[in-house]
């Protein structure tokens, strides 16, 4: 019996450790091509530099807005690059709206590795080349997809404190926290004492003064529906959630999810539509 169990023990030790080891490719799913704007159905789009505080030079996607309507920076999940996200701002793109594809390091040819402070670096950069192109934070909206959500979160936190709140906040799918659902899909690993990479919003979202849009499917098998609702919980008003009784993690824009960013911005920011 104790051979047993100690044979059990090495094999548990091992598999915690190959997971140790390897969370950062759990987490961080890139495509490392370099994405085509002809590809991804954005013509009109331009592809420019955006500058880390680090020294990076991350390729963007970037549309100036028509007269002074709203500009959406796009920040996508932890798959792919931004060239499968063409169909998700085209709609922002369709009514003139401004949109800047946020590409983060090590993802679709970009130098660098992902993690917490990187993603985060990466988002501030954004935000900063907006400013330059004299986007006024109360013209800018913040919209994160799964991962992106808690950049998101943090970047609208960041810049409320800073006297510079954005004009809304939209969040697709939102992570209460990375440690959250690694615990949810690895309940055997003591997953909180193991990240680097914590990736948090529930415990953010309370110094967000911004109108905030929480949207998520309630056969989400990726991010279960109840880190959504955790992260609309902890928010300060105004704000308003849609749960979608048919939707998953990656298509609720087959549930309509489009139209009802629409009319929140329009009811929520001054020209917002």
């Amino acid at each position: 019996m104790l051979s047993l169990l100690t044979v059990f023990g090495a094999g548990y030790m091992i598999i915690v450790g190959t997971l140790w080891v390897l969370q950062r490719q759990l987490l961080f799913l890139p495509d490392r091509s370099t994405p085509q704007l002809a590809t991804a159905g954005l013509p009109e789009m331009t592809d420019v530099r955006v500058r880390t505080a680090d020294g990076l030079e991350l390729l963007a996607w970037w549309h100036p807005p028509d007269a002074d309507r709203l500009t959406v920076v796009y920040l996508h999940g932890n798959g792919g690059h931004i060239g499968y996200r063409g169909s998700r701002v085209r709609p922002f793109l369709d009514r003139g709206m401004g949109v800047l594809l946020v590409s983060y390091r090590g993802y679709g040819g970009n130098p660098g590795s992902p993690s917490e402070e990187g993603l985060l670096a990466d988002g501030r950069a954004a935000l900063e080349f907006l400013a330059a192109w004299g986007i006024a934070a109360d013209r800018t909206v913040l919209y994160g997809e799964s991962l992106g959500t808690t950049v998101a979160v943090r970047l609208a936190a960041e810049w409320a404190e800073a006297g510079r709140p954005v004009a809304a906040l939209i969040l697709e799918a939102p992570l209460s926290s990375v440690a959250d659902v690694a615990a949810h899909h690895y309940p055997w690993v003591p997953v909180r004492l193991l990240l680097k990479d914590r990736l948090e919003a529930a415990a953010h979202i309370d110094r967000v003064s911004a109108p905030l849009l929480v949207m998520h499917g309630d056969r989400d098998d990726v991010v279960p529906i109840r880190f959504g609702r955790r992260v609309f919980d902890a928010a300060l008003e105004p704000k308003e959630a849609v749960w979608f009784e048919n939707g998953g993690h990656e298509d609720l824009a087959s549930q309509g999810s489009h139209p009802v960013v629409l009319d929140f911005l329009r009811r929520h920011v001054r020209r917002g539509d």
